[in-house]
């Protein structure tokens, strides 16, 4: 009997009257909110503008939901096309099911369109996003807790999860893997953003760092869970995806520090030029400023040599008039 166990909640949804909230959702909002306002602190930092940010994730967030949960139905196409399923449950997005690798793909893309709008490099981008968005999926992560699912084997560890009996699942304690998951998430958020500050990481350098330093986790958090998935040669799918891209990422990096070293010195032209003209106007105003001082300056001066010839021109009859007495 397993005495210490993580319990889970009764219910994923808690209803405010008629409206539902729902814990999947609920993550995911919180955790989209940490990465955009996480996100626009790096971006300012590296010299971008306020706002920006936000601006292109209104592309990037909802062509990164579509994208997951495409890669989730197309992976897992049998839990909604099969006999006995529903094809509609595959648009209940708050019941769960968000492939993180279609979510990024996708995800790109639109964060490609926003960028290409705003005339600012992706690779910039991604960097000053990259540790905000594995702290959006540690929060996210969470979500599979008030759902139980994607757990792991069963265990008697005191840190088990205790998952309840319901239609695909059997009453049991295993490994929390979403704990895992989300723990492993926070410690590439600490090593990206160390590596990114003691090296000077650019030009997607950041971003590919984080793809491969998850893509480590992943494949062994992968392996530990239970539920239902494709296998090639005695891999799990998403086993076979986390190692090609942790390949890729690697390559990417490697390849993009030889080509293209350092850090990009302007990643947004509008800042850069809106710096310039402040400096620009700074430096009139402080030329305006020294001109003011020489012409005061100039006047005193003129001041004083006019004081001067007075005070001669009053002496010299005073002189004049000794003289005359003297003599």
């Amino acid at each position: 009997m397993n005495l210490a166990y993580i319990p889970s909640p009764s219910t994923g949804v808690i209803h405010l009257g008629p409206i539902p909230l729902r814990g999947y959702a609920f993550c995911i909002i919180i955790g989209v909110f940490v990465a955009v306002w996480y996100g626009n602190k790096r971006w300012i930092a590296r010299g971008g503008k306020a706002g920006t940010v936000a601006d292109i994730a209104v592309w990037a967030v909802p062509f990164g939901l579509v994208g997951g949960r495409l890669y989730h139905v197309i992976t897992d196409y049998e839990l909604y096309f099969s006999d006995g399923r529903d094809w509609v449950d595959a648009f209940k997005i708050w019941e769960g099911g968000l492939g993180i690798w279609g979510a990024v793909a996708l995800g790109a893309v639109g964060a490609w369109i926003g960028c290409r709008r705003r005339g600012i490099p992706l690779p910039a981008w991604a960097d000053a996003m990259a540790p905000g968005l594995v702290i959006a999926q540690a929060i996210g992560r969470w979500g599979n807790w008030f759902n139980q699912e994607l757990y792991g084997k069963p265990t008697d560890l005191p840190w088990a999860l205790k998952i309840s009996e319901g239609t695909d699942r059997v009453a049991g304690t295993y490994h929390p893997t979403f704990l895992y998951e989300s723990l492993w998430c926070l410690g590439v958020a600490a090593l990206i953003v160390w590596a990114d500050r003691r090296f000077r990481l650019g030009h997607g350098r950041v971003f590919a760092l984080y793809v491969a330093a998850y893509c480590v986790g992943r494949f062994w958090i992968e392996y530990m869970r239970v539920d239902d998935a494709h296998h090639i040669l005695g891999l799990r799918l998403n086993d076979w995806t986390a190692l090609i891209m942790f390949l890729l990422a690697m390559t990417y990096f490697v390849v993009s520090a030889k080509v293209r070293p350092g850090r990009e010195e302007i990643v947004e032209p509008d800042a850069a030029a809106a710096e310039g003209a402040e400096d620009g106007a700074s430096d009139a105003e402080s030329d305006s400023d020294s001109e003011a001082v020489d012409l005061a300056k100039k006047d005193e001066a003129e001041a004083k040599t006019d004081d001067e010839a007075e005070a001669t021109s009053e002496t010299e009859p005073a002189d004049e008039e000794a003289a005359a007495k003297k003599s």
